[in-house]
């Protein structure tokens, strides 16, 4: 499978993001998706309090920075290029940023769908 038309759906969004879903619907116990992600969009610092996330690159490269709860940058990794795939405990803040053209990533984890609440995400910055 490619993800050539989500890159390109992605080129042209307002969010310059598009996804696509693996799970077959959003109450799955576990989340699976790709993220085509352009350069200039990010996703913001939040965190999944009750799951762990997994990370890898598909294809371009992604910096996933990690923070404690002061917001102080704790990790800097660059995915898809120095680590392949990255696992971060539940409750990690963290933040997404896409730094090639046609970057694609892959998520997993433990559903059902739970929206970010407002405490789980950063009060600064975009989505």
């Amino acid at each position: 499978m490619t993800f050539g038309n989500k890159s390109e759906q992605a080129a042209v969004s307002p969010r310059l993001r598009a996804h696509r879903n693996f799970h077959p619907d959003l109450s799955d116990p576990v989340q699976r998706l790709a993220v085509a992600m352009e350069p200039g969009t990010y996703v913001r610092p939040h965190r999944h309090p009750h799951t762990f996330e997994l990370l890898t690159s598909l294809s371009g490269r992604f910096v996933v920075l990690t923070f404690d709860d002061a917001g102080n940058v704790t990790e800097r990794v660059v995915l898809g290029e120095e680590c392949k795939v990255l696992e971060m405990a539940a409750g990690t803040w963290h933040a997404v940023l896409s730094m090639d053209k046609g970057g694609v990533i892959f998520e997993v984890k433990y559903g059902g769908y739970q929206p970010v609440s407002e405490q789980d995400a950063a009060p600064v910055g975009a989505s």
